[in-house]
Formats: structure tokens, C-alpha cells, sequence
């Protein structure tokens, strides 16, 4: 493993004061803040304002989609491979996806697809863990040991003068069902997502402790914290470890978004145009990604949106075994909602001029197995036959999953490597974790080959172990 060198210096290095002497102090505020909040030494990163400020958007489909009937199809292969689904032309020659996604066909111009992306992480903890956060080990465990990119970014990125947090969560990519798949870990609570969960299509839905309906409450508050304030200003000049400094700072940026109006209307659905509502689907996954387009469009550095509950089927997932649901008729009842929501996402994204800063990334954490298997279903429901019957599903597949880029300034109009007949082994341009995780970071402007961030035992820890951006997706900007 190359070691890179790191850019910041571990909590323990912070102005003389050991870390062992401020998890001691037990320090407390306004955010309950933790140690990693306290005594940051954050790399520069991403300095870029306004609309030159770069941002991800990414659509996580939990629990992997099949590979060959979305993205990759493979009409020639045997009847115990190919599946039902035609494959289709898009608008771009020789590029062909499944029938099931016919308005993405139309756009394929828009986007590229990378149909290469194995690594060995065959369980839904293991593999959702090397995707989002590069962890090598192939085995399953509870919790993450490596913070997730997300979280990264959000550590890197952070700038308490914002009035929207740098990384929102709509319906968010956290856990598989007891396992914890994405997390800041060494990094801090501090760092975690802004979570917005429940229906944004529901007439009902609001985000909680966002901007102040009423205006003299938010005033009110204000003149507290600035009393506040004014007893503690002889506490932070004889605080000679920047401490207390970070706690006002993270202060400032809880306040501003309490109190922020434009936050609120960042979050705010029903500024929406009717018609662009129902172009995105009057549904969660369409109204999940019509926020995001207006959360990074108001600043917001990383979106992350899962795809999963009703709107998958019986089992409110996409891990399609033939235990669980029919795969083929799932897949059937939920691409349409996919189709939908996501070609709207890319071509708004074009439509307001957020192509070249705003990259949307689309995948689950693995493919599913070419060869199709038949089990007994353990239970009837939508997209799954009574229990008993016997039903066809696919399987875990790490070997080979697809993915989906839009926006970004890349290369779009595309398909990045390729899997063989079958569709079992990726057979050219093979990308690891490593790889698309640097794809993400050099798109964000983050020096992925040097930074480094102290781990729980102070080593500085790479941000990408091993990997390097796709040099396919690089723009004519030379930002991808």
C-alpha cells in the first residue's frame, strides 16, 4: 500500500493540548459537540464559492441492482442468463439499456455508463462498505472502520458561515438492516449527514429545524446566543487551544440553519412549479430527487438519496433473491418510478446550468448474479408470488455491478468498460472502489493523492488507499 502524506495534524497536535486532557474536560455547547468537532485540523479544501462550488448528487439503489437488466443487458446470452427484457437503442449509437428505462434511453447523451465495477465485497455490509468508503476488507461487519465519502466531504468541506449544511440525506444511506453501512467514524458525529427522512411527496411533509416559521421567535434566539456570547468572550481569550473557537464556529452554523430562511426554501418542495413536480413523479423517489436538484442548487456540497421501501416491492429493497420477490416482476413495478425520477434529475440538471458542477451518480453497492436461480418464495406480496411458489431471483455479484454519471463535466454520451457475454466478469477497463471514490473527490476538488485524516489512534489514514479517477469521465475543464 502507498502511503500518502497528509495534509492535517491529528486532534493531539491541537496548540499544545493533548486528546486525552480534552476528552477529560468533557467540553459541551450548543451542539453537544464532540471531541473531533472541538479539535479539528480540517484540510483546505474546495474553496470554490457560488456557482463555481462543485457538488455530488448520488442515487443509491440499497441492496444492488441487476446489472443485466438495466444497464449492461446481454440479449445474447443463454435463457438462463438474459432475463426477459429487450434491450433498447438511446439517442446515442451503438449504446444500448434495458426496455424497462426508455426515457433515459432518450437521453443517453447526457450521461455515461460504467459497466466495470467489481471488487470482492459479496455481502451487503462488505460491498456497500468498499463502495461508499473504500474499505478493502471483503467480510462483513457491524459498523465501519473507514468514514464514508460522504463524510468526508462534509469533514473537508465544512464552513460554519453557510446557511445550508454541506451534506443533506434524503432518505438516508446509513444502514442494512442491523449493519451500519456509512457513517464519519473517526472523523465525528459532527460530520454526519443533515437527515431528512419521511414521504417528500405527502401534502404533509416538512423538514423539522429548518429556518423559523416565525420570524420573532428566530430574533429572540438571536439575542440569546449574543448574550451568550458576550458573558463567555473572557473564556475565549484566555483559550490558548483554538477549543472554543470551534465551538463557536459550529454554534454559528446550527444557528444560521435554525434561523435561515433561505435554508427553509432550500428544502422547500412547494416552491416547485406543479409541472416540474409531476415531471419528476409525485412520488418519494421523484420528490427525493427534486430536492436534492435544490439543495445543491442552494449550496449543498453532497446529496445522498436512497432508493428503497414501497416503491421496491415486498421487501422494500432492491436484493432481489427469488426468496424475496419475483426479480422480474419487480423490477418491472419499480423501474418505471427510476426511470422517471432520474431522467428528470439529469435533464434539470442540464436545463439550469448545474452540468458542469453537479455530478449525479446512480448505483447500489453490487451487480446481481447473471445466472438466473429459482427458490420458493417465503412470502406473497407485490412483486413476489404466494409463499411456496417457486419464483425466479438473482444473487449477490460483486464481480461486476454498473453504474450511471451525469452532469459533472464529463464525457458523457459514453460506456466505460465492459463485462463478457454473460455478463459474470468484467473483461475490460476493470474499476475498483478506490477508483471511483477518487472519481468523486477530484470532481469536489479534493487533492485525493495527498490528504490524509487522523484515524481514533491519531495515524493519518489516506482518503483513498489505492485508486485513481477515471480518466474517461475527464471533462474538456479537466474536472470530472
Amino acid at each position: 500500500m502507498r502511503m500518502r502524506g497528509s495534509r492535517c495534524r491529528g486532534p493531539g497536535a491541537a496548540g499544545g493540548i493533548s486528546r486525552r486532557e480534552v476528552l477529560r474536560a468533557g467540553l459541551t455547547g450548543f451542539s453537544a459537540l464532540s471531541l473531533a468537532e472541538l479539535l479539528q485540523q480540517r484540510v483546505q479544501a474546495g474553496t470554490a464559492s457560488g456557482g463555481d462550488r462543485t457538488a455530488v448528487i448520488l442515487v443509491w439503489l440499497r441492496g444492488g441492482a441487476s446489472h443485466l437488466d438495466t444497464l449492461d443487458p446481454k440479449p445474447d446470452a443463454p435463457s438462463d442468463y438474459r432475463g426477459p427484457f429487450d434491450p433498447i437503442a438511446t439517442n446515442v449509437p451503438g449504446m444500448q439499456i434495458t426496455e424497462l428505462l426508455p426515457r433515459l434511453a432518450q437521453i443517453a447523451d447526457k450521461y455515461t455508463i460504467l459497466r466495470s465495477m467489481a471488487h470482492t465485497g459479496g455481502g451487503h455490509p462488505a460491498g456497500s462498505l468498499q463502495v461508499l468508503g473504500d474499505d478493502p476488507d471483503a467480510q462483513d461487519k457491524l459498523k465501519p472502520v473507514y468514514p464514508d465519502w460522504m463524510s468526508i466531504v462534509s469533514y473537508l468541506r465544512r464552513d460554519p458561515r453557510r446557511t445550508v449544511p454541506s451534506y443533506v440525506a434524503v432518505n438516508p444511506v446509513d444502514n442494512y438492516d442491523s449493519f451500519t453501512i456509512a457513517g464519519p467514524t473517526y472523523l465525528g458525529p459532527a460530520y454526519e449527514a443533515f437527515r431528512v427522512t419521511g414521504d417528500p411527496s405527502q401534502p404533509t411533509f416538512e423538514v423539522p429545524n429548518i429556518g423559523l416559521k416565525d420570524g420573532s421567535v428566530a430574533d429572540r434566539l438571536l439575542r440569546r446566543v449574543h448574550l451568550s456570547r458576550d458573558f463567555d468572550r473572557m473564556r475565549d481569550g484566555l483559550d490558548q487551544s483554538g477549543a472554543m473557537r470551534a465551538v463557536d464556529d459550529f454554534e454559528a452554523q446550527a444557528l444560521n440553519l435554525l434561523t435561515s430562511a433561505s435554508a427553509r426554501e432550500a428544502f422547500d418542495l412547494s416552491r416547485e412549479p406543479d409541472p416540474i413536480r409531476d415531471r419528476y413523479g409525485r412520488n418519494a423517489w421523484g420528490q427525493q430527487c427534486l430536492m436534492a436538484r435544490r439543495l445543491v442548487e442552494a449550496g449543498v456540497d453532497v446529496v445522498a438519496t436512497e432508493f428503497d421501501g414501497p416503491l421496491c416491492g415486498r421487501v422494500a429493497n432492491w436484493d432481489d433473491h427469488a426468496v424475496n420477490q419475483h426479480v422480474f416482476d419487480a423490477l418491472s413495478f419499480r423501474m418505471p418510478t427510476v426511470d422517471q425520477a432520474v431522467s428528470a434529475l439529469i435533464e434539470d440538471i442540464y436545463a439550469r446550468g448545474l452540468d458542469r458542477r453537479v455530478l449525479v451518480v446512480v448505483t447500489g453497492e453490487f451487480g446481481r448474479t447473471p445466472r438466473i436461480s429459482y427458490v420458493a418464495s417465503s412470502g406473497g406480496g407485490v412483486a413476489s408470488a404466494p409463499a411456496g411458489t417457486v419464483q425466479p431471483g438473482r444473487d449477490h455479484w460483486p464481480r461486476a455491478n454498473s453504474m450511471l454519471f451525469a452532469g459533472g463535466g464529463i464525457q458523457t454520451g459514453q460506456i466505460i468498460g465492459g463485462t463478457d457475454a454473460r455478463g459474470e466478469d468484467v473483461v475490460d477497463r476493470r474499476v475498483s472502489p478506490g477508483d471511483f471514490l477518487a472519481t468523486i473527490y477530484r470532481h469536489l476538488q479534493i487533492d485525493y493523492e495527498r490528504v490524509a485524516i487522523p484515524n481514533f489512534a491519531g495515524r493519518p489514514v489516506p482518503i483513498v488507499r489505492e485508486g485513481a479517477a477515471i480518466p474517461e469521465l475527464m471533462g474538456t475543464s479537466g474536472r470530472v
